[in-house]
């Protein structure tokens, strides 16, 4: 089998089907270069531009590793203990309450957490966070009571009451825009700086930040919302703030796959890079371990706003775990993933998967709305697939 034809076949199948995406980028990398990339369909259906492989994506979730991996080089350095109440580092997150509920003219019911949110906690999404669009009571306070949205990145957005009291279960949400004011509140820098310095530089990662350079803005990938009927409209207008209140540590990045694919290179060569180590080969193989208790479980995301996220799970009936901060897939998936692999997505339908037992991993990049878009997912897992049927191509028995 040839890998690159086909993951062609993969990209050309998702820009030629009816419904389709936009455009799409996939890359697939071994421990030491890109062994696949591919580019197909076109940045904005409106203009036509073509999508090239140095196209920039809003990476939403994506960014969520890179700033665990930020948490990990503090603990390390011994600037940072996971199990320290996290106020100690970011004060503001000491003074949030627990929503138990609504009172009968539909205003909330507040109380004090019964314990502190650690650190360790925000990595694992066990700290009472939410978001919106995957939870109800978030979405009330939305829309009744002038909750802000993440995507404003204002402090207000992170300054939530919590779903439960901390530790009591896992809950995905905004547990690691916190992390990222405790990584400042440690460096007293800025997470876009203390990323810069301590991520990308070593890894040679030049088209990524929270604010895009001149050339990132010109190569960005036009956000497109799937409607009911399948089709796509485009929405040129739809871009991350470009002046964020907060370098939103859970969903603020953009970037293009190829610099992406620099930083899972990073974790599937044990923390080193081409310009330095990021993280000590031990501190690696920690953090892809899962730090889940028995009482705490990775379940589905119900789709509460419908223009942003469908239902989502991964291998829906196989166990999953998180890791700091990746989601584990505990039994093989059906892909040929194997069991103890790790991996996330963002919001616009991006996806990545890390096997580090087999020494590669892939991204899957469109910008789609919502979540857990039908065509884009499947693409996903076929790209997946295809490259677990080829891995001889890439060097592995």
């Amino acid at each position: 089998m040839s890998l690159s034809l086909d993951l062609d076949a993969v990209l050309d199948g998702v820009v030629d089907s009816d419904p389709r995406v936009p455009g799409v980028v996939a890359m697939v990398s071994d421990r030491a270069d890109n062994v696949y990339e591919g580019a197909r369909g076109v940045r904005d259906l409106d203009t036509g531009v073509p999508m090239t492989t140095d196209s920039v994506f809003a990476i939403f979730s994506t960014t969520k590793a890179i700033t665990g991996t930020c948490v990990m080089q503090c603990v390390e350095e011994g600037l940072l203990d996971l199990d320290a109440p996290a106020k100690n580092y970011a004060p503001e997150i000491g003074k949030l309450q627990v929503l138990d509920g609504f009172d009968g003219d539909g205003n909330p019911v507040l109380r004090p957490p019964k314990r502190d949110i650690t650190t360790r906690m925000l990595m694992l999404h066990t700290a009472g966070f939410g978001y919106d669009f995957f939870n109800e009571k978030y979405n009330r306070m939305a829309e009744n009571h002038g909750q802000p949205s993440v995507i404003t990145a204002s402090r207000a957005s992170i300054e939530t009451p919590l779903l439960f009291d901390p530790g009591d279960m896992w809950e995905y949400g905004t547990n690691l825009d916190w992390a990222g004011q405790v990584v400042e509140g440690v460096r007293g820098k800025r997470l876009g700086e203390v990323m810069q310095e301590r991520v990308f530089e070593p890894l040679g990662m030049v088209d990524i930040g929270f604010v895009m350079s001149p050339s990132m803005a010109e190569r960005r990938a036009t956000m497109h919302l799937r409607n009911a009927d399948g089709s796509l409209t485009p929405q040129p207008d739809l871009i991350l703030t470009q002046e964020p209140e907060v370098h939103m540590g859970g969903h603020g990045l953009y970037a293009t796959v190829g610099d992406y694919m620099k930083f899972i290179r990073m974790w599937l060569n044990d923390g080193a890079g081409p310009h330095g180590r990021v993280l000590k080969k031990e501190t690696v193989e920690a953090a892809v371990r899962s730090g889940l208790e028995d009482h705490q479980r990775v379940v589905m995301l119900p789709g509460v706003i419908p223009w942003l996220s469908n239902d989502a799970e991964f291998f829906p009936g196989l166990p999953k775990s998180w890791s700091y901060t990746f989601m584990i897939n505990d039994e093989e998936a059906p892909t040929g993933r194997p069991a103890g692999s790790i991996g996330w997505a963002g919001l616009a339908n991006l996806y990545y998967w890390i096997d580090r037992s087999n020494g590669f991993g892939g991204f899957w990049a469109t910008q789609i709305l919502p979540f857990a878009d039908g065509v884009s997912f499947t693409g996903f897992m076929d790209m997946e697939t295809t490259t677990y049927q080829a891995k001889t191509a890439i060097g592995v028995a």
